[in-house]
């Protein structure tokens, strides 16, 4: 469930996704006790549309620190999974020791043609990750389905605020490739780099993803492990960001101090014909 959100992660070139490993495992315990159940009602959609089951082989690329994976490894499914954040692979191999669970790129699947019934990325395949869909469908077996899921447009998108501070407190390059990366929200583009890969787009559609923390402190950590975070955190005072990211998020904190955040969480199902 790694989010691609690094500048180099956008291509397979140059051994790019080992920087997006590092930003996203640099706090992989806070990520996977505090964020990584943000994907909780989109995983719930896709899981049961890929026939998830017992029997079922399936690949998460970039998987994270091993939500789905637990999950469908619970509903009976032969699992496997690719991170490049070795720290969150660690993670999701304590949850799911019996997962075939992977640190490398999703522009090079280490596993063989026509080897997994179905395939999920939950926010892992961004704009301009065309090759990541060239891999998925090497591996799919024929008639095998893929689900992708991404943030959408909104409303709601409180999610937008955290990432508009990240942004505006980053390097130019970051903010340039967090604009390509998220293009993918625009209508139409993540059904194109489908149907670009070979892909038979069967249906869209959409979950408001809901997370919650209880103050300041545990919204700051939850948030600063983001893999968009680090290049901010890098470049400004850690106090300076966390100051302006709560600032963004006030207007989801109710009066109990509870800080709500929801947003638009959309995903795609398609068939390797």
């Amino acid at each position: 469930m790694t989010l691609q959100q690094d500048d180099a992660s956008t291509t397979a070139s140059s051994h790019s996704w080992q920087q997006a490993g590092e930003a996203w495992g640099s706090r992989a315990p806070d990520w996977a006790c505090l964020y990584e159940h943000y994907s909780l009602d989109v995983l719930m959609a896709l899981l049961p549309r890929l026939g998830v089951g017992p029997g079922t082989s399936l690949l998460d690329v970039a998987c994270g620190s091993g939500l789905a994976v637990r999950v469908a490894d619970g509903m009976g499914a032969q699992v496997a999974g690719i991170d490049a954040a070795a720290e969150l692979v660690a993670v999701a191999r304590e949850r799911t020791p019996t997962a075939d669970l992977r640190v490398g790129s999703m522009f090079d699947l280490p596993w063989t043609d026509e080897h997994f019934d179905a395939v999920v990325s939950v926010n892992g395949i961004w704009g301009g990750c065309g090759a990541a869909l060239d891999e998925a469908y090497r591996v799919l077996r024929p008639g095998g389905l893929i689900a992708i899921s991404f943030w959408g447009q909104g409303p709601p998108l409180d999610i937008r605020e955290v990432f508009k501070v990240f942004a505006a407190h980053a390097p130019q390059q970051h903010r340039d490739s967090m604009r390509r990366l998220n293009n993918i929200a625009a209508p139409g583009i993540a059904e194109e780099m489908l149907e670009a890969s070979g892909f038979s787009v069967l249906e869209r559609g959409g979950r408001i993803s809901t997370i919650e923390w209880p103050d300041d402190d545990i919204a700051w950590r939850a948030i600063s492990s983001l893999g968009p975070s680090v290049p901010a955190l890098r470049s400004n005072d850690p106090a300076v960001l966390r100051a302006a990211v709560l600032a963004a998020l006030e207007p989801c904190r109710n009066q109990s101090g509870v800080y709500r955040i929801q947003s638009d969480h959309q995903f795609l199902l398609a068939r390797k014909p």
